[in-house]
């Protein structure tokens, strides 16, 4: 009770509330203007009348016509479209104001060119390591997947002479994670979607306070609405006062835009430019098991070291120098010299975002470039099975092949909508021949995939809309590490507590899952 109450007293309904009052606010000026000088025109041309209803209701069915025609040939998601298209038709002129306020997740002008700027600064540092052929020789007929990503994003960068530790757990994470805090000697970046006053945050920010005073630079960034009700809306300045160097990622101001959905849901440490972490895990109790309130929590990280940090560092360094709108050298941040890692694998991290940043979505095609080249097995974990066509025939069609695809998701659900929304699409899964657990000690918010013993995704990208279009992400892909074959072992584990999903339990509740099904119509909005 307490934590409900929490939630409905927080910013987060106060914003939500904002923006539909702006909106109609909005609505209501834009709408009344029209009418009052309907009404001035027919006062003084009463003859007018009928003339000005048919041009008004002319107009009115012409900005709808072209609305539509614009959603419908517009570069965006497909299963976008049709949800917009119904709000016009339903909604009439309202309808088109929503589609013009909100359709458009594209971060300002500014914003993109600094983002562009800081991609150029960073090209120094992201050299290729190894040249295609070399690629081919070391990675065989995964190279295709690590070269196809290179492409899309030259950020995404494969190195060698990288350590990886899969991490099994909150509690895992948390301890090897304040270990090496301890022996930070130059700088800590730390960037989470959520930090949350707690024990595991006490813990943390009592190694960063006495990093501070050693003469460690430590900075961190954390997502403004993803924090609402978790820590104060001015922490940041709490931080700074510290000697801590903290940004809010995209601070909600009571602004109409759909730009509030682009948020920070990465998790990434790096330390010294030698030692790197991300994976699900956030930065607040329940993550580690300290307090239970979905049953167990099953999360997962993996903790990098040597080259392929890296990556992270430039990641993080990209995203703070938009939010602190500065252009910094990031050399003082990239070592020069590695601990030499002999025969640990190819690692080869990477980022996501909004595709007017991005060019792709390229947490998707990761997912499903990796289903496209397995040969045996592909086993996931996620915690939200809300997904596209797209990705949906990639699961099915890779099952068809006879390759065996398994999806491990909670049975315990955080949130109940996702939870019915996730549950609404293992049916047409299920016929396809994908095997669909539910993980029955608690809640999975691990985000992973692995493959044939040699291909492995550790990461924050969910299998949601949100994920996968909208949030800026971050993952590593590994071939033929230590991680991956951690990974293996855990899912044995967890497959071994796992329920299976068969047809009959999808079917279940016919009202509700319809219900469901018109959810999913409007998912791709949110």
């Amino acid at each position: 009770m307490k934590r409900k109450l929490k939630k409905i007293f927080s910013r987060f309904p106060l914003v939500m509330l904002t923006i539909v009052l702006m909106f109609s606010a909005f609505v209501a000026v834009l709408v009344g203007a029209v009418y009052v000088v309907n009404e001035v025109v027919i006062f003084y041309y009463p003859e007018t009348k009928l003339y000005l209803q048919i041009g008004f209701t002319l107009l009115d069915y012409l900005i709808m016509i072209v609305t539509v025609l614009r959603i419908a040939n517009r570069d965006m998601v497909p299963e976008t479209k049709v949800p917009w298209i119904i709000c016009v038709i339903a909604f009439n002129i309202v309808g088109v104001i929503a589609y013009v306020v909100f359709s458009s997740h594209r971060p300002s002008k500014k914003q993109r060119g600094r983002y562009l700027s800081l991609i150029e600064r960073s090209l120094p540092f992201s050299q290729r390591k190894f040249t295609k052929q070399e690629t081919e020789t070391y990675l065989g007929s995964w190279a295709d997947e690590s070269e196809a990503l290179a492409l899309a994003s030259p950020m995404a960068v494969l190195y060698g002479n990288t350590k990886t530790e899969y991490l099994a757990s909150g509690e895992t994470f948390a301890e090897r994670l304040l270990e090496d805090l301890e022996r930070a000697e130059k700088y800590i970046f730390l960037e989470f979607f959520i930090i949350e006053k707690g024990k595991l945050w006490s813990a943390i920010l009592d190694i960063l306070q006495r990093k501070v005073k050693a003469g460690v630079e430590v900075r961190v960034m954390y997502d403004d609405i993803g924090c609402m009700g978790k820590v104060h809306v001015r922490y940041h300045k709490t931080l700074r006062k510290l000697g801590i160097k903290t940004v809010k990622f995209n601070p909600f101001v009571p602004v109409v835009s759909n730009v509030h959905n682009n948020r920070d849901h990465r998790k990434i440490v790096v330390i010294d430019g030698k030692v790197g972490y991300t994976g699900g895990i956030n930065l607040a109790d329940e993550y580690v098991n300290l307090v239970n309130y979905f049953g167990h929590w099953k999360d997962s990280a993996v903790r990098l070291e040597g080259e392929g940090v890296k990556s992270l560092a430039l990641m993080f360094l990209r995203l703070y120098s938009i939010q602190k709108k500065t252009a910094e050298d990031f050399a003082p941040y990239i070592p020069t010299d590695y601990e030499s890692f002999e025969n640990e694998g190819f690692v080869q991290p990477y980022g996501d975002g909004p595709r007017s940043l991005y060019g792709r979505h390229l947490g998707e095609d990761v997912y499903i470039n990796l289903l496209n080249g397995a040969k045996k097995y592909v086993y996931i974990t996620t915690p939200y099975l809300i997904i596209d066509y797209r990705l949906r025939e990639a699961l099915t069609l890779t099952a068809q092949r006879g390759v065996d695809v398994r999806i491990i998701t909670p049975h315990i659900p955080d949130k109940k909508i996702p939870f019915a929304l996730t549950r609404s699409n293992y049916l047409a899964l299920i016929k396809g021949g994908v095997k669909i657990y539910e993980y029955t000690p608690g809640f999975v918010h691990a985000k992973s995939f692995v493959c044939d013993d040699e291909a492995a995704v550790v990461g924050t990208i969910n299998l949601d809309y949100r994920s996968l279009l909208f949030h800026f992400e971050d993952a590593v892909l590994m071939f033929r590490t230590k991680a991956v074959e951690q990974l293996k072992a855990d899912f044995d584990e967890m497959f071994r507590v796992s329920a299976l999903q068969t047809a009959e339990d999808a079917k279940k509740s016919v009202v509700w899952r319809w219900i469901c099904e018109i959810a999913k119509l409007f998912a791709p909005l949110f």
